[in-house]
This record gives structure tokens, sequence and C-alpha cells, in this order.
């Protein structure tokens, strides 16, 4: 009984300090390639973020459109202006200009 105790033990400390020399691989190998830890954070995709509700009553007056980006859709107004996941406020040229298409229905 004892001993299988020692192997469990023996095991929890070698998984347990494997995750450290792990990290310090990766960092070192990011180093080597020339990134910093700070550059791969710029490169890094930003996290969306609904626009409040003041952001989208402004935009709504001031005529601007709501880019999907994801779909490459625009919204004029209706249940989806300003609600998708990842999106922005654009004019409607601006976004003709872009390549997005206006949304069959608002």
């Amino acid at each position: 009984m004892n001993r299988a105790w020692a192997t469990i033990t023996v095991a929890c400390v070698l998984f347990i300090g494997a995750s450290a020399p792990a990290a310090t691989f990766q960092a070192s190998q990011a180093n080597s390639q020339g990134t910093s830890a700070s550059d791969q954070s710029k490169n890094a995709k930003p996290q969306s973020r609904t626009p409040s509700s003041a952001e989208i009553a402004a935009a709504k007056a001031s005529g601007k459109v709501w880019v999907n980006v994801d779909s490459g859709i625009y919204h004029k107004g209706g249940r989806w202006y300003g609600k998708t996941k990842n999106g922005k406020f654009m004019t409607a040229d601006e976004a003709k200009k872009a390549g997005y298409k206006a949304a069959k229905r608002d």
C-alpha cells in the first residue's frame, strides 16, 4: 500500500514539475525567433465587444450602418444593429466600398 502511494506521489511531482519547464521553453523559443511576449500580444486578435446603447443611438442618429465583419453583411437598423459579436460602425458608402452587402431584411 505504501509503495502505491509513493508511485502516485512521484508521478504527481513529475507532472506538476513538467509545466514550468514547458513555459520556460515557450518563452525562450519566442525570444529566439526575435519576438517578445509583447509583440505576440500585439498580433493577437482583439477581443470583441458590443457597443453600448448610447453608442448605438449616436451611430444611428448620424446615419451609420452596423457591419457584421464575420458575415460580410451590414444593417441599417433592426434586430442586429449593433448587436453582433464582431462588428463596427461605418457609413453605407464605406461598407459598400469594403465589399460588404446590405441585409435583405432590417
